[in-house]
């Protein structure tokens, strides 16, 4: 989990880089984004409790609050804050106090006097803040990388699963099922894990959530996923063709990729510009008279949401900074031989990259 020390350092630069010219002494957030970030209050998303959140106070002088309904005190008993106030609405005894969602609201405004959420729309406070945060959640601090590493760690066993496991005959269900199974026994629980798990026979269909579809031999399988821990995710991918040896395209198509990606790794340091590892990846593919099989990005930012900033787009006009987190994420995707992505994920330092997922990118006949 996050620190206290990680949260009170991203207070503190919260106050320093936004600044304290407010109307009132305090700024209240309610996004789970803002809450994790700033006081790691996180809700577990797979519980009765999902959707359901607190609101944070973050006084000019530091000092911190935190409102909650009195189901999430075990939540709130993790969060790094001065205060914590327990907002009553259902005891098991007697009934709710009316919809749970307004418990909260009536715990922060009880005089109903058209109090705003400073990071919610609505507010004037909303643009500036929300915008601060986001370019202070693109410097990972080492709480976060701790996190974003068991991330990897996590995915890598569905991966390998995947590689020891997946057969003709399975459908995209069965293999999302047991790359699943495989995540919550590495993380020791129920993690949420999404993304593509399909048959990518071209470019009518580069991915997409698992369906009853039956894999054939030779059909090339894109697994591109993420596991969520703690709000942080992971993003990485794999492709294999299933049950039979690739063929020469199939190959082809492969290698480029994988050129690629090495192409893109050497632009990836900090104060580079982003659209040059986009054009370096696009560079190995019009090389090669395939550029326009390539659709999308060539990767992006990853944290506590997915995609994030940064991007490696046609017309990206971002810098890489020290302590980004972000992907390369190659593909093609050819009529008549299938589509291919792969994927890894990366830590910008000052000198380059260190490389966070370690799954084996191999086309692999199961």
């Amino acid at each position: 989990m996050l620190t206290a020390e990680g949260c009170a350092q991203r207070r503190r630069r919260l106050l320093e880089q936004y600044g304290t010219d407010w109307e009132s002494d305090h700024l209240r957030f309610t996004d789970p984004l803002h809450l994790n970030y700033l006081a790691n209050f996180v809700v577990d998303p797979i519980s009765l409790n999902a959707g359901f959140g607190a609101a944070l106070i973050l006084r000019k002088d530091g000092a911190t609050r935190l409102l909650h309904d009195n189901r999430l005190q075990a939540y709130a008993s993790q969060a790094h804050v001065d205060e914590r106030v327990s907002v009553p609405w259902y005891d098991g005894q007697s009934s709710g106090k009316g919809p749970r969602q307004l418990a909260l609201v009536s715990g922060v405004n009880p005089t109903g006097s058209g109090l705003h959420f400073h990071d919610r729309p609505g507010d004037p406070a909303a643009l500036g803040l929300v915008s601060t945060l986001a370019n202070m959640r693109r410097v990972k601090d080492p709480d976060e990388i701790a996190i974003l590493r068991q991330c990897m760690r996590i995915t890598e066993a569905g991966h390998a699963w995947a590689l020891a496991s997946v057969r003709p005959g399975m459908s995209e269900i069965d293999v999302y099922n047991g790359m699943v199974a495989a995540c919550n026994k590495a993380a020791g629980r129920a993690v949420i894990v999404y993304g593509d798990f399909a048959v990518c026979p071209g470019p009518e269909r580069r991915g997409g959530a698992a369906t009853e579809r039956v894999i054939q031999p030779g059909d090339m399988l894109i697994l591109d996923f993420s596991v969520v821990l703690r709000g942080y995710r992971s993003d990485f991918t794999n492709t294999l063709v299933v049950g039979k040896a690739p063929t020469s395209d199939q190959r082809h198509l492969y290698e480029l990729c994988t050129q690629a990606m090495s192409a893109g790794e050497r632009e990836l340091r900090a104060g580079a510009l982003c659209l040059n590892v986009y054009d370096a990846v696009r560079a190995v593919f019009d090389k090669a008279g395939v550029a326009e099989s390539f659709p999308h990005h060539a990767g992006h930012g990853l944290g506590l949401t997915h995609p994030e900033a940064p991007f490696f787009v046609r017309q990206a006009n971002e810098t890489l900074v020290e302590g980004d987190v972000v992907t390369l994420e190659p593909g093609l995707y050819v009529h008549g031989v299938g589509g291919i992505r792969i994927e890894h994920n990366y830590l910008i330092t000052a000198a380059g990259f260190e490389r966070l997922s370690n799954h084996q990118i191999v086309l692999q006949s199961g």
